[in-house]
């Protein structure tokens, strides 16, 4: 596989790929800019029609290259991977490629190319695109904004940011090795999965009410569903389930005074 990058805007680019009419193009700006570019791209029917292209978007289907599909094979080939800068190709070891693909050929190119970079292709469908993303703002983007709140809260008894992320880091790495090894629900661990309630009512009323109590709670109730998987005892999850909600109850009777 070789890698060649275009510089030079749309124009250059259709120059480049009269040599290279075998390529496949990938398309890496943002999901907002890609049925544009597609479209300019389109515009120009000088094009040769071997030409693929893709996108790497993970929210987007095939529709957004609509206006090359006509005449090119298009795809989409999606890390599921986090990349808040630039890294080297071996971030993509062991890491999931979600892919799609108007024509087998193309498909089977892009599978090829995911192994080439040491990583795992998967099909994922135009109508399991939307849950595919969702599922991956919640396992990335979401697990660093939790991130962010449980170094917030450790600053507010007077940590600095690096003492929070250095003694946390730690734990969240080994929560995830536990999950990769055991799956969620046997890796939970903590007092709703030990079915502490005065562990939770304590939290919750250090929390002090407001936006972060409620996430606790709305989490909790998700950690409560896993520990039942995991063996929870009915009547100890009916407890914790009761301190999880009963400040939601109190707080909706006040407003409808």
């Amino acid at each position: 596989m070789r890698l060649v990058p275009a510089r030079g805007g749309v124009p250059a680019l259709v120059r480049l790929l009269h040599s290279h009419p075998e390529a496949i193009v990938f398309l890496t700006v943002p999901d907002g800019a890609i049925a544009t570019l597609a479209r300019a791209i389109a515009g120009r029917d000088v094009v040769p029609s071997s030409v693929a292209f893709v996108h790497c978007s993970g929210a987007l289907g095939l529709g957004v290259l609509g206006s090359l599909g006509s005449a090119h094979a298009v795809g989409s080939f999606h890390p599921l991977q986090s990349f808040p800068n630039p890294r080297s190709p071996e971030a993509f070891r062991g890491s999931l490629v979600g892919i799609d693909a108007s024509t087998v050929p193309l498909r089977r190119r892009l599978e090829r190319r995911a192994r080439d970079l040491g990583a795992k292709p998967r099909s994922v469908a135009q109508t399991e695109r939307v849950i595919y993303h969702a599922a991956a703002v919640f396992a990335s983007n979401y697990l660093v904004a939790l991130a962010g709140l449980a170094v917030e809260l450790l600053e507010t008894i007077g940590w600095s940011e690096a003492d929070a992320i250095a003694g946390l880091v730690p734990l969240m790495e080994g929560a995830l090795e536990e999950v990769a090894r055991r799956g969620p629900a046997r890796a939970l661990t903590g007092p709703i999965r030990r079915g502490d309630v005065e562990t939770v009512t304590h939290h919750l009323e250090g929390l002090s009410g407001g936006p972060v109590a409620d996430l606790y709670r709305m989490l909790g109730r998700i950690a409560l569903e896993l520990a039942t998987e995991a063996g929870l005892e009915p009547a100890a999850a009916r407890r914790v389930n009761r301190a999880l909600t009963r400040d939601v109850a109190a707080t909706r009777r006040r407003r409808q005074r």
